[in-house]
């Protein structure tokens, strides 16, 4: 569907579109630690979407489930227990990315 809003949206939609990826690039914060914090902002604003989004991209990034814990951890200060419903879908979906990474399955958006 990316490809769709790409090739009929404005230019403003491709501007954006372009920021999004490269806040995301390589810099002082290694991209892991941003999908991370995409994560955390994810689960506060309790985009289901957006949080599976970020899991799968910090699991490719190499991202261990202690340090998703962790992540988790963050989101339910800043957020509060509002984020728990996400957090144990969340949490189901990182069993769901474990599972297909044992099984050799590939994990990419």
């Amino acid at each position: 569907m990316n490809k769709e809003i790409l090739d009929r949206g404005t230019i403003n939609t491709k501007r954006f579109w372009n920021l999004d990826g490269a806040v995301y690039k390589e810099g002082a914060l290694e991209p892991k630690v941003k999908e991370l914090m995409g994560l955390v902002a994810s689960m506060v604003l309790r985009c289901d979407d957006c949080i599976t989004y970020h899991m799968i991209r910090s699991a490719e990034l190499g991202a261990s489930d202690e340090e998703f814990f962790e992540t988790f951890d963050i989101a339910l200060i800043v957020g509060g227990s509002i984020v728990i419903p996400h957090l144990r879908r969340a949490v189901n979906t990182l069993l769901e990315i474990r599972r297909l990474q044992a099984n050799g399955e590939s994990i990419s958006i």
